[in-house]
Formats: structure tokens, C-alpha cells, sequence
């Protein structure tokens, strides 16, 4: 059965390792993956002109990967996301570790309770 992986990445040079984690996933014939950054609605979308550097690398390696970038501003991101995923039959989602201590309401709790039937790759 072919994959869907949606890699779930901030502007931050970092993710990089998320998207080759993608790549890893997606080495079957039919394997899709994706690439989606979504801003809070109430967050400036580039604060300064290091992001708009950060989401010009962003973009340039999933283009590199062949994978698909989407962008999104929202006003409930995890909302979004899950609709996303729901959209493209997403099957594996990888995404990097929550910042909030309380593990019952950080964003990887979150994101499980709206995608229960996905792998998480963390």
C-alpha cells in the first residue's frame, strides 16, 4: 500500500531533518509526500527578514525532495492541518516534539486526537 506522509515543519532551518525523515518514509513506487506550514492567524506571517529567508529555504528543499509546500494561515492551525491531511489521504504524519510540558495538551496530544487513525513519526 503506498504512503502519504505530510511532514509538519515551522519556518526554522531545522526541519530540514523532518523533511529527509519524509524522504525516508517515501521510497515506494506511488509514495506522495508533503510539506505544510501552518501560521496562526494572530501571528505576523514573516516576523523579520530572517523568516522570509527561512521560508525561502523551506521551499527550496521540498522542491528539492519533489515534495509538494503548502502554506497556510489559520485561526485554529491544528484544525487545518487536520483538514489537510483528511484532503490528501495522508497516512504517516512526521512532525518534531511539542514544546508544552502538560502532555495532555500539547500539540502532538492534539493532532493524534484529530488524525487517530494516522502513524505519527516523531
Amino acid at each position: 500500500m503506498h504512503k502519504n506522509v505530510l511532514v509538519c515543519v515551522t519556518q526554522q532551518k531545522t526541519c530540514e531533518k523532518l523533511i529527509e525523515q519524509g524522504v525516508r518514509l517515501t521510497q515506494e513506487k506511488g509514495d506522495c509526500l508533503y510539506v505544510i506550514h501552518v501560521v496562526n492567524e494572530n501571528d505576523k506571517f514573516l516576523n523579520n527578514f530572517s523568516d522570509g529567508e527561512a521560508l525561502e529555504y523551506l521551499f527550496m528543499i521540498t522542491k528539492n525532495v519533489g515534495a509538494e509546500l503548502v502554506v497556510k494561515r489559520s485561526k485554529d492551525v491544528i484544525k487545518s492541518i487536520v483538514e489537510y491531511a483528511e484532503e490528501m489521504e495522508i497516512t504517516h504524519i512526521v512532525l518534531g516534539g511539542s514544546r508544552e510540558k502538560d502532555p495532555s495538551n500539547n500539540f502532538v496530544t492534539k493532532l493524534r486526537k484529530g488524525l487517530p487513525d494516522r502513524e505519527f513519526v516523531l
